[in-house]
């Protein structure tokens, strides 16, 4: 982005995203992914029940979340834990940063994703076997046991 921003939390309005159950959630962007720019934000609303992502890992992005409300139960390489309201989450680019955020509770989970983008990333879906190449001109999901020769179709 080139110019200044403001906005408030009360007048984003979201859409919903990916309802393929137990996935489904609100996304309100603050700070969309330009070509020019290194952060992303969002405000990602769960309802009970969902999560919003399958369990993945990013190979250059770096995320951080920050609970406004509600309460969800957060899935790493270390095992489960509860997150509450002020909590943050900072998710290195790597195997360690693994996550997947449920929300257990009786009402919307909310918080922040702060997130750095790169012209090309590459995320690990370890329970399905998949990743998935994201950018600007490409979004695109493989699975990882399947391999062709370097040279095919040259």
């Amino acid at each position: 982005m080139k110019d200044l921003l403001h906005v408030n939390i009360n007048d984003l309005t979201g859409e919903i995203k990916d309802t393929h159950p137990p996935f489904a959630y609100k996304r309100s962007a603050v700070v969309p992914r330009t070509k020019e720019g290194k952060c992303i934000v969002a405000v990602i609303e769960i309802e009970p029940g969902k999560s919003a992502y399958p369990y993945h890992w990013h190979t250059e992005n770096e995320e951080v979340f920050y609970i406004i409300s509600g309460e969800g139960t957060l899935r790493t390489p270390e095992g489960e834990r509860i997150v509450r309201p002020g909590d943050f989450i900072y998710f290195p680019p790597n195997p360690n940063g693994a996550h997947r955020l449920t929300n257990h509770g009786t009402e919307t989970l909310k918080y922040i994703d702060f997130d750095t983008t790169n012209e090309i990333a590459v995320t690990f879906y370890p329970d399905s076997g998949k990743m998935g190449v994201w950018g600007l001109d490409v979004n695109k999901v493989y699975k990882t046991d399947t391999d062709i020769p370097y040279y095919e179709g040259e």
